[in-house]
This record gives C-alpha cells, sequence and structure tokens, in this order.
C-alpha cells in the first residue's frame, strides 16, 4: 500500500472515530437525563438512595460506638492490673518498665521544664541519659510524640495530672488504630458488619493484637494506630473506579499517616521496606498501575527522609534497606514503564524473576555504598544477631547473645496460634488468605495466557471483568503485604504485631466478601422471584456476619468479663524504696550503673545521671554497656573499678534476681558476659575455645565487702532485691 493510500485511510479511520465518540457522547447525555428523570419518577431507585445513606449513617455510629468500645476496654485493663489512679506517682512510673520508662521521663522534663523550648534544648544536649557523654536525644531517639503531647498539655489546662493525660492519649490512639482496621475492612468487604466483626476479633485478641495496656510508652502503641489508618486509605487509592478526588483525598491521607508512622518508630525502615517489597510485587505482577505505585513510594521515601531531617540527620534511615530498595524500584518503574502486554506465561514468570532480582541486588548495593559513603555502623547489630539466627550457631557475640535470649526476638511461638484458634479468628483466616492467595496466582496465570492469541494482542480491557483482582487490586496489595507481615511475625515473636491485626481483616472478610457469596448463589442455583442476585448476596452475607459477631462476642464475652472483675494492684516496694533512697541520699550530679532495665527507671523515677539504657541502637553505647556489665562477669575488683572511673560512675546497682539467676543454656546475663569474655559459665555450656576461669564473680563477692573490695566499693544500700556500692 502506497504512503498516499495510509494517509487516506487513516484520515477516513480518524474521521469514523471522531464522529462515534460525537454520537456516543450525545447517547450518554441522553441516557444520563432519562436516568435522572427515571430516578425523579420511580420510587424505589429513591428507597433504595434512602437505604444507602441510612446504611452508611449506621455503619459509622458502629465505627464509633466499637472504637469507643476499645478505649474503654483497655483503659479499664491497666486499671484493674495497677489501680494506677490511686498508686504513688512513683509506682506509677515504675509500671514503666525497661525502655517504656526512658521514653516517658522526656516527657516528663518537657513537662516540669521552665519553657518547652528550654526543655527541647536540653534534649538536644542531654547529660543525663549515657553519662558522661552528651547526646542529642530527639537526634538518637523517636520521642517527638513527647514532645507534641507535652506541647499539648502546657498549653491547653487540662484538668489531670501530666501522667493521666500521657496515658489517656495512648489509649485513645487505640481508638483511631480499631477505625483503621474498620474502615480497612469495610472497604475491602463493602460491609461495614465485616468492619465490625475484624474489630470484634482485635478486641477479644488483645493479648496477641497489642500489648498496649502493659507497655503504653512503647514506640508501637504511638505509631501502629496511623500504620492502619495508612492501610485504609491505601485501600481506597488503590481502587480502580475512583474518581479524581476521592483520589487526591486518599492519598494525603497515606502520606501524613504514612509520616506519622515514621516518625513514632524507630522500626519504621523494616515496615517500609516490607510495604515497598508488597508494592513492587503488585506493580510487576501487572496489578496496580505504576502511576500510582510510584506515588505511593514517594510518600514513603519522603516521610522516612523527612523523619531523618527532623532527627538531625539521622544516617541510620539514610542507610537503611528500605530508603534504598524505594530509590531503586523507582528507577525500575520508570525505565519500565509498564508490565509487558505480550509473551507466553514462561517469558512473564522470567520477568518477575528477573526484575525481582535486580531489584534486591541493587538495593543490597546501595545500601552497601550509602553505609560506606556516610560511615554508617549504627544497625550492623541487627544483621549479626539474624545471621546468628538463622544460622543456628552458639555465638559469643555480646549483643546477639542479648537480643537471641529474649523471648520476644524469638520465632512465633506455639500458644500464639492455640490463642488465635481458641478465639475463632484463626480458623477462619486461613482459608480465607490460602483462597485468595490461589486465586491471586490463578488470575495472573490466567491474565499472562491470555494476552496474547495467534501472536495478536487481545484488549484486555474487554477482559477486565472476568478477573476477581482486575476489579479488586487494593485486596491483592494487602493479600501480598500480609504475606511479608506473616513472615516477619513468625520469625520475629515481636513482630507478630502487624500481622495478627490482619489476620482479623482477613478472618471477617472471609465471612462477608461479596463476591464469595455471588458465585456461591450462582453455583447453587439460588434464586428468588422477588429478590435479584445483588439483593440475595446483601441479604445472606449480612445474615452470617450477624450471626458469627452474635457467636464470637456470646462465647469470648462472658470471659472478658470476668477478666474485668479481677482487680489488682501494682507492688513492688523494694524498687520503690530503692528509687527513694536514692533521691533521699545522693546528689543530683551523681550518676549510676546497673542493668539496663534498671536504669531507665532510675533516671525516670529520680533524674539522675545514668550511663546506658536499653534503647540499644548506637554502635557506641552497646560497646559501652558490654563493658559497664562487666559488673556481672568474673573478673577482679580493680578492674570493674577502672571500667566504672572510666565512665565517671558514682554508685552501681546490681540486682540478686540477675547475679544469682538460675541457669537458662546460656543466657542468664553472666552467662552473656562469661561467653563473650571467652570464659566457661557457671552452668557448662558447649561452645568451642571457652577457657574456665579462676577469678569469682565480681557481683557476689562484692557483697562480702572483704578488704579486696571494700577498698574500691562501699556498700551504701541493701533490701531484698537491690545492692547499692558507692565507687570509691
Amino acid at each position: 500500500m502506497s504512503a498516499k493510500h495510509k494517509k487516506r485511510l487513516n484520515a477516513v479511520t480518524s474521521a469514523r472515530v471522531s464522529l462515534l465518540d460525537k454520537s456516543t457522547t450525545i447517547l450518554e447525555g441522553k441516557n444520563s437525563k432519562m436516568k435522572s428523570t427515571a430516578t425523579t419518577n420511580n420510587p424505589e431507585m429513591n428507597n433504595g438512595s434512602l437505604f444507602s445513606i441510612l446504611n452508611v449513617v449506621l455503619g459509622l455510629a458502629a465505627m464509633v460506638s466499637i472504637s469507643y468500645v476499645n478505649v474503654t476496654y483497655t483503659y479499664q485493663s491497666h486499671e484493674n492490673t495497677l489501680w494506677f489512679t490511686n498508686i504513688k506517682e512513683v509506682e506509677r512510673e515504675i509500671s514503666f518498665r525497661t525502655e517504656s520508662g526512658l521514653y516517658y521521663s522526656y516527657y516528663k522534663q518537657l513537662v516540669d521544664s521552665p519553657s518547652l523550648w528550654q526543655g527541647i534544648r536540653d534534649l538536644t544536649e542531654d547529660k543525663l541519659t549515657e553519662h558522661p557523654d552528651i547526646v542529642n536525644i530527639l537526634a538518637r531517639m523517636n520521642i517527638y510524640q513527647e514532645v507534641i503531647l507535652a506541647f499539648i498539655y502546657r498549653n491547653i489546662n487540662f484538668q489531670m495530672e501530666p501522667i493521666m493525660f500521657y496515658i489517656n492519649f495512648v489509649f485513645y490512639l487505640q481508638g483511631i488504630l480499631i477505625v483503621g482496621i474498620y474502615l480497612l475492612t469495610w472497604f475491602l468487604s463493602n460491609s461495614w458488619l465485616a468492619g465490625l466483626l475484624a474489630s470484634i476479633f482485635y478486641i477479644f485478641n488483645k493479648n496477641d493484637t497489642n500489648r498496649v495496656s502493659s507497655a503504653i510508652p512503647l514506640r508501637e502503641c504511638f505509631s501502629l494506630p496511623f500504620l492502619w489508618v495508612q492501610a485504609a486509605a491505601l485501600t481506597i487509592y488503590f481502587k480502580p473506579a475512583v474518581s479524581h478526588l476521592l483520589e487526591r483525598l486518599s492519598l494525603t491521607a497515606v502520606a501524613f499517616s504514612t509520616f506519622f508512622f515514621c516518625l513514632f518508630w524507630q522500626f519504621n525502615q523494616f515496615i517500609m521496606m516490607l510495604q515497598a517489597f508488597a508494592l513492587f510485587g503488585v506493580w510487576v505482577l501487572g496489578l496496580i498501575p505504576a502511576s500510582k505505585i510510584k506515588k505511593v513510594m514517594l510518600c514513603q521515601l519522603c516521610s522516612l527522609l523527612l523523619v531523618c531531617l527532623l532527627q538531625f540527620g539521622n544516617k541510620m534511615i539514610l542507610g537503611s534497606l528500605a530508603v534504598s530498595f524505594i530509590m531503586v524500584s523507582l528507577t525500575l518503574l520508570s525505565v519500565f514503564k509498564s508490565p509487558s502486554e505480550s509473551g507466553s506465561v514462561f517469558f512473564n514468570l522470567l520477568r518477575v524473576v528477573g526484575l525481582s532480582i535486580i531489584s534486591l541486588s541493587l538495593m543490597f548495593l546501595l545500601s552497601s555504598v550509602l553505609k560506606v559513603l556516610f560511615q554508617i555502623d549504627a544497625d550492623e547489630h541487627i544483621f549479626t544477631f539474624l545471621s546468628d539466627k538463622f544460622t543456628q550457631r552458639d555465638t559469643k557475640n555480646f549483643d546477639s547473645r542479648i537480643y537471641l535470649c529474649l523471648q520476644i526476638f524469638g520465632f512465633i511461638t506455639y500458644d500464639v496460634f492455640e490463642r488465635l484458634t481458641e478465639n475463632f479468628v484463626l480458623p477462619l483466616y486461613v482459608p480465607t488468605h490460602l483462597i485468595l492467595l490461589l486465586i491471586l496466582v490463578y488470575t495472573v496465570l490466567h491474565r499472562w495466557r491470555s494476552q496474547v492469541k495467534d501472536n495478536k494482542l487481545i484488549d484486555n480491557k474487554e477482559n477486565v471483568s472476568e478477573y476477581y483482582f482486575e476489579k479488586h487490586p487494593d485486596i491483592a496489595f494487602h493479600i501480598v503485604l500480609a504475606v511479608f507481615f506473616g513472615a516477619l511475625a513468625i520469625i520475629t515473636l515481636r513482630m507478630k504485631y502487624f500481622w495478627t491485626p490482619y489476620v482479623c481483616v482477613f478472618a471477617a472478610l472471609g465471612v462477608g466478601n461479596e463476591d464469595f457469596w455471588s458465585f456461591v448463589l450462582r453455583l447453587t442455583k439460588a434464586s428468588n422471584k422477588h429478590m435479584g442476585v445483588s439483593q440475595q448476596v446483601t441479604l445472606v452475607r449480612s445474615a452470617l456476619l450477624v450471626l458469627t459477631i452474635a457467636v464470637v462476642t456470646g462465647k469470648l464475652l462472658p470471659g472478658v468479663m470476668k477478666e474485668l472483675e479481677a482487680k489488682y494492684e501494682f507492688w513492688d516496694p523494694d524498687t520503690v524504696e530503692l528509687m527513694e533512697w536514692i533521691v533521699q541520699n545522693t546528689k543530683p550530679t551523681d550518676s549510676f550503673t546497673g542493668s539496663m532495665q534498671l536504669l531507665a527507671g532510675v533516671k525516670l523515677c529520680t533524674l539522675r545521671p545514668i550511663t546506658n539504657h536499653p534503647h540499644y541502637e548506637d554502635k557506641y553505647l552497646r560497646q559501652k554497656t558490654k563493658q559497664l556489665y562487666q559488673i556481672y562477669g568474673k573478673q577482679p575488683p580493680e578492674h570493674v573499678h577502672n571500667i566504672l572511673k572510666k565512665y565517671n560512675c558514682n554508685y552501681i546497682i546490681l540486682e540478686d534476681s540477675i547475679c544469682r539467676a538460675p541457669s537458662r543454656e546460656g543466657c542468664r546475663t553472666p552467662d552473656i558476659v562469661d561467653i563473650d569474655n571467652g570464659v566457661m559459665p557457671d552452668d557448662y555450656f558447649k561452645i568451642p575455645d571457652l577457657i574456665v576461669s579462676k577469678t569469682p564473680r565480681f557481683c557476689e563477692m562484692v557483697r562480702h565487702q572483704t578488704q579486696e573490695y571494700a577498698k574500691f566499693f562501699k556498700a551504701v544500700f541493701q533490701n531484698k532485691t537491690f545492692r547499692i556500692y558507692k565507687v570509691l
């Protein structure tokens, strides 16, 4: 065909398309007018619209109600355990164990400071937390939530004590978390009853879904609510048929919730990395367009970099795998504009595997380069711990053994599955997630096979309605992310709080999934002459959701009511006596050394300088802690004295619960210190190259105050639990 004929043919084709478009526009205009008139004159359609409005109002009312129930339940559980409103201030503060007490101490400093600005300046030049070093706490730790709460408390005249304002704020944040889970399930299932069921599952499984009532100031209690708000917003954003306005609003919600999640917890980088993996996965499978994925990844990257900026250039974030993977992914998404629209199943599978390997390889490469460039070594203990954990070797490394010996950093325990099963949620979750995963695999493979026929491209738009995840890409994203969160929970028990809310969501989705019940009704050919299929589906799933809510509530509510009837009171007289003695008998400038967990409480209750603490994300601090822990090792008194003098320590606090702890297969603190020193622990332990030391254990021998020890250390306080020695 000549060029002239081609031009003429193209012109004719363009004219036909233009005429067709105009005709379509006219017809659409006429149809819209006819629909408008029909709606006005049709009372059934008006009734349907009224029902939709009423349904939304009921759904929102149920959401607010269940959110308030969760806040009240969390508050009451905490109150019944400690009788928090009735105990002394020092007892309240002691109840914030380990790192919780450390975080709360900064809020206390900010509230008690002459001005908020002065309090912030003191935190940037802190002399109490790592004596004798001066550190910038805002750069080292994620404590902007304490700054925000102190600002609110100081500027609004609340008729309550600072500590009560603090814990109540955290409890109300758990109400926001329920809102996030409720909306997420509602958006996924198109039923607010499913959202209510997911929320009920979450509340009844509180032992495995959160630990707010037992550790209020933990970073996760502030950040997790924003993660689930983000999940709900992402669900709206990823839906294929959403208005431009709603898309922009949902993306804005994603941006803000992602930022606050990252700001409030130091583990942000690991969760953002898993989210980025899921985002990359749904893109490379062709389920969500690159344009949407890139915008969400930009929200992640901007949030991490903004947090890095607010933390005075926190280099640990810059060198994180999350930042590297997001940067690599954004590059790949720009180079490979969209998934291949042609090719065999093998070709597409090869493409997915190839892009995944490339992205992961570049992630590790870029992260390594950034770490060398910025001299980042703060997170090396994490990778050492993971290496030792998965190789199952008997490591001598002090930092690794501390993590490996803590149950919360071990693999998930069987009792978690037992409780989730007894509370009905796991039996509903497992088949739902498995079936959805199988449908996802089938959809992707079917889509790849359907793309090419006789080496000619098929218009996929005509087939979109035939494939489940073409209509529900939002569900596809959450399916993939839940797999990553599940894997994280299995390898690290502490991280189960990311996975168990998804268990609740998918369990409710399994009961209230609209497409599933539509398929069942069509398959069984169950029809009603007076009702359409859509109405039957709504009736069936609503009835099943109500029935499930009734059964779950009926079975589990009596146990909750019995739990709320049991009332206890905080009782730790030895620790109270210790803190009161320190306040009354030492100078405000006197510094203390002891276990990391105890020293966090010492700083909070006495405002005395401490040498080390449980926030373990700095290499220098880890090395310093290892030296100071020689107080529990087999060391001569002069060696321990030299270490303490090196760090200008005035007092040491020894705990018999640590010094005389029973053997735990090399997991006692004294054993960890011995093994790191190359010394055989008291209880024989099978690690090669350990020697038997003839030097007695320091923490045990110093109690006798023999001349050899008394010339370096003077006993000044003792009760059934603690001993304090002044460093001479």
